[in-house]
């Protein structure tokens, strides 16, 4: 069955046709072309299809686009701000927790969901806060890093 949803993504409203037993994945990936949203494992598990939504971080894999109707969707294309991008998407690049970039938008959305709710995380915490997701190229070492430095730099510039 189908019914017209609207979704607010990214700042934007969208409204179309979808099959209500349709993920979330899904139709950010099919009806609205939003190809950062990453599908993995398709069961909770990797965290490469992390999105916000009202602020925090979900596997968009599980969740019916149904049941977030007249919520906010975050997705890794709303998080630049035009040209210029979120200092946590900088300190990735600039720390090297980018490899393959398979995990790093879900990486960086659980990121943001962390510091937006603690602005100042230890190392244990930023684990905690990314251990919904699976990276096999950089170890850890490097996305624990760019986290911390840009949890840093976004309270400075705060």
């Amino acid at each position: 069955m189908k019914q017209v949803m609207s979704f607010k993504i990214n700042g934007m409203i969208f409204e179309e046709e979808i099959d209500h037993r349709r993920t979330l994945l899904e139709v950010l990936r099919e009806n609205f072309g939003l190809l950062g949203t990453h599908k993995g494992c398709d069961e909770g598990q990797c965290g490469a299809c992390t999105v916000l939504v009202d602020g925090k971080a979900v596997n968009s894999c599980l969740i019916l686009a149904v049941g977030v109707q007249g919520k906010e969707i975050t997705t890794i294309e709303g998080m630049a701000q035009g040209d210029k991008l979120h200092p946590i998407q900088e300190e990735f690049i600039n720390a090297g927790a980018i490899q393959c970039g398979f995990c790093t938008p879900g990486m960086i959305l659980s990121a943001k969901a962390l510091l937006d709710k603690n602005p100042d995380p230890t190392e244990n915490e930023i684990r905690n806060g990314l251990c919904g997701n699976l990276c096999r190229c950089t170890g850890y070492f490097q996305i624990i890093e760019a986290v911390s430095k840009a949890a840093e730099r976004m309270r400075k510039e705060a």
